[in-house]
């Protein structure tokens, strides 16, 4: 067991390191907690990542509270929420702030080499759950057909349908030969059915009633509780797909949409979970309503990043009870054979889009990456390390390519 304190720092070092968007988020947090800490086995952690990948709102962020809830309950959730989005949170609430100058400090060099250190990442995650959750042929199809389906119908729901198409596949297909591993850990830390029932009941109440309340009383801070909420609440696929969302709610009513991609393009830079754009968006209207108070940039970006990851705790709370449950059934275990070849998939799938072609686009760019395979697979340098050295070694190549 853990303290929660101890959590939260661990988070908040991944929460410092963790570049390059949902899928390589998953990536480091399995070196984490399943190589480095044992907290998990392959088995479970890819139960937790299969769970989080049905729930709607940003996944990996999921995955960290469901990790601090086994290891230390609730505290332990919201110190792994904390220390996860902290980081990126005040950074975009700063640039939001200084937007003029904040955006220099962090070089075009020193972004390209940190996303190559991210596709190295997921590879060895690939690579690693692969050969851990896709032994025999039939998986080893079946993760192959599902990053086809993700590769060539990248729709907001084919992730999810895969997801289903794989459960079933496995309960006609596969038949589970170990005992079932559970998602938590501990289940003194779970939440009873009818609290979990509660917590649904409130999702599905402030989803409802929060566009209702935002136009009766013309409020300005229920709108924005309405169109975050709402975002954190309808959007699958993660972090990438809640930010033309946005756009629509935001643009150009509350914020020209120059002010907007900036903070896209910050959102992009800083590590940490993509759906702490809310904190910039939250603290740029502030900053653009006609007050010059600060303290309301600040409240306001605080507000818009608690709101749109509310739904994610509520949703976590309300449904996981009931699938710790469900995976003691044989038939569920048998579904989850098939399930978690699908998200090797959908990993490899997100490998090569978006994150091979956003960051191999010439000889050195391969290079570069080989380099830093070897760092990571072949001197087993820790992550952080090997993203600070990747972060480093692309300042130095900008540099010299234009010096």
């Amino acid at each position: 067991m853990q303290n929660v304190t101890n959590i939260f720092f661990i988070f908040l070092k991944l929460g410092l390191t963790s570049f390059g968007g949902p899928v390589a988020h998953l990536a480091y947090f399995r070196h984490e907690f399943v190589q480095q800490r044992k907290w998990f086995s392959e088995e479970g952690y890819s139960n937790i990542v299969a769970l989080c990948q049905f729930l709607p709102g940003p996944a990996s962020s999921q995955v960290g509270m469901i990790v601090g809830l086994s290891q230390a309950g609730y505290g332990g959730l919201l110190a792994a929420w904390i220390g996860f989005t902290l980081p990126s949170a005040l950074l975009l609430m700063a640039f939001a702030m200084s937007l003029n100058y904040f955006e220099q400090v962090i070089g075009a060099g020193v972004l390209h080499g940190l996303k190559i250190v991210a596709l190295v990442v997921v590879i060895q995650a690939v690579w690693s759950m692969g050969k851990s959750l896709c032994p025999d042929r039939p998986r080893m199809s079946l993760m192959a057909v599902s990053a086809c389906v993700v590769l060539l119908f990248p729709l907001v729901g084919t992730q999810v349908a895969v997801l289903l198409c794989a459960a079933v596949i496995g309960m006609l297909l596969f038949r589970a030969t170990s005992q079932p591993q559970e998602i938590v850990s501990i289940t003194t830390y779970l939440p009873n059915k009818r609290l979990a029932v509660m917590n649904l009941v409130l999702f599905a109440s402030l989803l409802v009633s929060l566009p209702f309340l935002a136009n009766w009383f013309d409020d300005d801070l229920l709108s924005l509780a309405d169109i975050f909420y709402r975002a954190g609440a309808l959007v699958f696929g993660g972090g990438h797909v809640v930010l033309p969302l946005l756009q629509a709610e935001v643009v150009p009513e509350l914020l020209s949409n120059e002010r907007f991609l900036a903070g896209y393009g910050a959102a992009q830079a800083v590590p940490g979970p993509l759906f702490t754009f809310s904190a910039f968006l939250g603290s740029s209207i502030g900053s653009v309503s006609g007050s010059e108070s600060l303290q309301e940039s600040v409240w306001l970006g605080v507000f818009s990043v608690v709101v749109i990851f509310l739904p994610s705790f509520l949703l976590v709370m309300g449904v996981l009870p009931f699938w710790q449950t469900a995976q003691k059934s044989t038939k569920m275990q048998s579904a989850l054979l098939g399930v978690n070849a699908a998200v090797v998939g959908i990993l490899l799938a997100a490998l090569f889009d978006p994150i091979w072609i956003n960051s191999i686009q010439k000889v050195e760019d391969f290079v570069f990456a080989l380099v830093i395979f070897t760092m990571l697979f072949f001197w087993r340098l820790p992550v952080w390390l090997v993203v600070v050295i990747g972060g480093i070694l692309g300042g130095i190549a900008n540099f010299m390519a234009f010096a």
